[in-house]
């Protein structure tokens, strides 16, 4: 088997997260600014046998996403360019993921000026989406 890559991307930050080899466990791999994303995907997939990458989506209605899914577009376009052919780019839900992270965060116990770091927020979303997308497959 081979990782799978989960990636929170939003304008100013992009959270990476990935499973182990077996696809047990989703483990947060760091957040990066949006123009340096696609260098670490591209250097990742070359060192690490990665089979998908699945890019979380907005699709809730609340909010017009339009310009987001866009980006988001594009994104996923250079990536298909940048990495192996083989490995499978796909989309999945990533409606409220943000506000769940930090509810996670809250209730883990994490101190008031860590909770400030977006990061955390991005990393935590990052491991959601992912976890979400495999508990549907």
């Amino acid at each position: 088997m081979a990782r799978v890559i989960g990636i929170d991307y939003g304008t100013k930050r992009v959270g990476i997260s990935a499973t182990d080899e077996l696809q047990i466990a989703v483990h947060p791999l760091t957040v990066l600014n949006p123009s340096e994303a696609l260098d670490f995907l591209e250097q990742y997939t070359k060192d690490e046998k990665v089979e998908k990458v699945v890019v979380g989506v907005p699709v809730s209605e609340i909010h017009d996403n339009s310009k987001l899914i866009a980006k988001i577009q594009k994104f996923m376009e250079t990536l298909n360019e940048r990495i192996d052919p083989k490995i499978i780019i796909t989309t999945h839900d990533e409606s409220f993921t943000s506000e769940d992270a930090f509810n996670i965060i809250l209730q883990s116990g994490t101190k008031k000026m860590k909770r400030r770091d977006k990061s955390l927020i991005d990393k935590v979303s990052a491991v959601l989406i992912l976890q979400d997308y495999l508990n549907h497959i």
